[in-house]
């Protein structure tokens, strides 16, 4: 197979078009260096102004204040729900989770390991169909931090709101919505992201914390666990993952040629929307988030029967539209259109909808 197809993936996922292009033409020897990407010292002077590059591209795309670190770790979001509450949470003191998925449990599960964790609000109960609102948020003004997963990817459920926390320090895992909306980087105390959704390949771990929270780490922490560690090197105490930040500089200069946050966020609306139109329209499928939390990046819905469900995937598979079997742990279809994925691939996905609801219906 020499064409592509349409990757509604939930990550790893589908990345620009010409920044594949770039990485392909570049891949073996980097313009004016003689040698790959993935050949190159991290202490060289090319990899330093990709790596710089990507920081000034990333705070010039989210506007992202002065008195904020950005950091490029390993790990992935999983490694963060550990290191969050390990540099942020002091002995005898307390955190608020805020649970609306499976990421978010998760989350609280590593931070009980290394203190008391208390559930600000959770819509477990009705099978995350929904993100609680701020009325029904338990907040404790005494607590170290409040986590909160921005976008649930298995559940399809987005925050269209930034939570008040007031004088608590907000961290926010936002994996799977990163820079698809413009956002307030100020309302955060610290932003987390795996970055093989919207970013770059699987690998590095984007961080964006503000500096008064660094002296939250304890010392006695262990160094590559220090969020200090990194700050101070830039990123570079050890050997960080070269082609992914490679690819992720290349990804940012790109959203920026798209005009912005403000413009992507609109393109993102515009390709979302003509598939909740789809199935809002459909007694045949039925939508799993509620309409005031439906995620951009992650359409759930389910068909009338498990069976017809593995029959959609397998059919669609066929049809060149891959990657649309929901999690193991909800079932049903899971259709991932991040900042990179095409409106074209969303129009071929809705006409398969209406001609699989036709035969099957």
């Amino acid at each position: 197979m020499t064409e592509r197809i349409y990757n509604f993936s939930a990550g790893p996922a589908v990345l620009p078009l010409p920044v594949l292009e770039q990485v392909q033409r570049d891949f073996v020897t980097l313009p004016g260096v003689g040698m790959s990407i993935v050949e190159i010292s991290h202490r060289s002077q090319t990899f330093e102004e990709i790596i710089q590059g990507a920081e000034t591209d990333m705070r010039k795309l989210a506007g992202i204040p002065d008195n904020y670190q950005v950091l490029f770790l390993q790990g992935g979001a999983s490694l963060q729900f550990s290191m969050v509450p390990m540099n942020l949470l002091p002995a005898g003191g307390k955190a608020d989770y805020i649970v609306t998925g499976s990421w978010s449990k998760k989350a609280v599960k590593e931070a009980q390991r290394i203190g008391a964790v208390s559930v600000a609000a959770s819509t477990e109960g009705e099978n995350f169909k929904r993100v609680p609102t701020q009325a029904e948020l338990r907040l404790d003004p005494e607590a170290a931090y409040v986590h909160m997963t921005t976008n649930e990817t298995i559940h399809g459920v987005e925050y269209k709101y930034d939570p008040d926390t007031g004088d608590v320090p907000l961290v926010a895992d936002s994996s799977s919505d990163i820079f698809s909306v413009p956002m307030n980087v100020a309302k955060y105390a610290m932003i987390y992201a795996g970055a093989q959704k919207n970013l770059a390949p699987a690998g590095v771990t984007l961080v964006i914390m503000r500096d008064d929270m660094l002296a939250r780490s304890p010392a006695s922490l262990h160094t590559m666990l220090n969020y200090n560690t990194h700050a101070k090197e830039n990123s570079l105490y050890n050997t960080p993952p070269v082609f992914s930040i490679y690819v992720m500089r290349l990804v940012l200069a790109w959203l920026l040629e798209q005009g912005g946050l403000e413009a992507v966020g609109k393109h993102n609306e515009e390709k979302a929307g003509l598939l909740y139109d789809a199935i809002d329209a459909s007694q045949f499928y039925r939508p799993h988030a509620a309409p005031d939390s439906r995620s951009l990046m992650n359409v759930t819905f389910r068909l009338p029967s498990e069976e017809l469900e593995k029959q959609f995937v397998t059919e669609a598979t066929k049809a060149g539209l891959d990657g649309l079997k929901g999690h193991r742990s909800v079932g049903g279809i899971r259709a991932s259109v991040y900042n990179a994925f095409p409106r074209a691939g969303v129009e071929a996905l809705v006409a398969f909808m209406s001609e699989f609801e036709r035969t099957h219906g």
